[in-house]
């Protein structure tokens, strides 16, 4: 037990009544960069807290009012000069372990907050926060929430995944209500490729935390979730790219507006969100570049454009102010997210685009018609704001029935043999 300091002027009631009020505390060491304070006022007092955080600062904070009033020290709220020690000791190891990046309080290290420090590091640095927030109270902290991490292990987490994969696709619900779910027909092996691809992405967060975790030393070992694979083929629908007659139809059969973004989408394989923000200065029009200040990944980074997409961005900016919205709105605004769902419906229903296309299917688009046209995986991975080529050659470097069989008749080796003809070149050989 930490001992219990003595000072004339704070012990009692009675001794403080002589003191002045003042701005500033009465402090009382306590322990090496600890300090008790006691903050006078004109109808009372309180007790505050001063410690050392290194580089020659100190911070202050109030931790209760003292029973100056003759009641007695509740120890929660109204507090004795023992109690405010016992207080600010206790503070003072919760912000000491805050500061080495562990939980305020003692106890086991939980998923709850194995999870909760990760996803506050994604809201800081990254704009996939969101989306990962409610994957993870949807599927990972009703079951594993309090679960300490040092207890978890491969077959827990291998059963925790296949209930994940056999759980109803969650429905919006309204604040309050009791949460809705999909129905789903149980052979139905499209539904169930998709229960699995949402499974492996909510594994993909968990293991994300676990890992950032475990590299700071607050888990020992990675050896439980290493050893828990994804479902295998999960994510491989085909992904959905317009032909070069489709592309022309949707630009032709948008509004106005509308069709600029469209066409921007195509030109560039950007985002949605990543083309509305864009004002003009982030053209550069010698280089032929634009730059996408921020996108998903949080990074910024310049997409080359071609000869036709460097003289429809500069026809946009001609004459405008440099922060001005490249691709505003109609009525001068900036397309705000999910603007674009109607619009897009709207356009494939005008050109008789079946099944319909959403606007990310523009991105894959770009993708696949670029890497068909001979374009390096790794450019056009850069182009997009990948790191490597892995998501290219996952998503969108399929090519189509009809160009892989051109590329084989045009390449695929020839011997010269037609019909029953044989062909001899080594003498004695018919």
């Amino acid at each position: 037990m930490a001992r219990m300091v003595r000072d004339a002027k704070l012990d009692t009631r009675t001794a403080r009544e002589k003191l002045k009020p003042s701005g500033k505390p009465y402090y009382r060491a306590l322990d090496p960069g600890l300090h008790l304070g006691y903050r006078k006022g004109a109808t009372g007092g309180r007790w505050v807290m001063r410690w050392y955080t290194g580089e020659g600062v100190y911070r202050v904070e109030t931790i209760g009012t003292a029973d100056d009033k003759g009641d007695a020290g509740d120890g929660e709220v109204v507090l004795d000069f023992r109690q405010a020690q016992a207080r600010a000791r206790e503070k003072h190891v919760e912000h000491t372990r805050i500061a080495k990046g562990l939980p305020a309080k003692e106890g086991p290290y939980t998923v709850r907050g194995c999870v909760d420090e990760y996803l506050s590091f994604l809201e800081t640095n990254r704009k996939s926060a969101r989306d990962a927030r409610y994957r993870a109270e949807a599927l990972i902290l009703p079951k594993l929430g309090d679960l300490p991490c040092v207890d978890l292990s491969a077959a827990v987490l291998r059963k925790w995944v296949e209930n994940a994969a056999l759980s109803a696709p969650r429905l919006r619900t309204r604040k309050g209500e009791e949460q809705r779910y999909r129905d789903v027909e149980t052979d139905d092996v499209e539904a169930r490729r998709r229960r699995r691809a949402t499974a492996n992405r909510v594994l993909t967060i968990l293991k994300a935390a676990l890992n950032r975790a475990w590299r700071e030393g607050k888990i020992p070992t990675d050896d439980a979730w290493r050893r828990v694979e994804p479902f295998e083929e999960a994510d491989a629908a085909r992904v959905r790219y317009l032909s070069i007659e489709e592309c022309r139809r949707l630009i032709n059969g948008s509004e106005r507006e509308f069709r600029d973004l469209v066409q921007a989408a195509l030109l560039t394989g950007c985002r949605f969100g990543e083309l509305a923000a864009l004002q003009v200065h982030d053209l550069n029009p010698d280089a032929g570049t634009l730059h996408v200040r921020t996108s998903k990944s949080g990074k910024g980074r310049h997409v080359v454009l071609n000869d036709e997409g460097a003289e429809f961005f500069a026809a946009l900016a001609a004459g405008r102010s440099g922060a001005a919205i490249l691709l505003p709105k109609a009525d001068g605004g900036r397309w705000m997210k999910s603007n674009q769902a109607r619009p897009m419906a709207e356009a494939c229903a005008r050109t008789r685009i079946e099944p319909p296309a959403n606007f990310h299917c523009l991105r894959h688009t770009y993708a696949s018609l670029a890497v068909m046209a001979g374009a390096p995986l790794i450019v056009v991975a850069r182009n997009l704001g990948h790191a490597d080529t892995r998501m290219v050659e996952k998503h969108y470097g399929h090519l189509s029935a009809s160009y892989v069989a051109a590329a084989i008749r045009a390449a695929a080796p020839r011997f010269g043999i037609v019909g029953d003809r044989k062909v001899a070149t080594i003498a004695g050989v018919r």
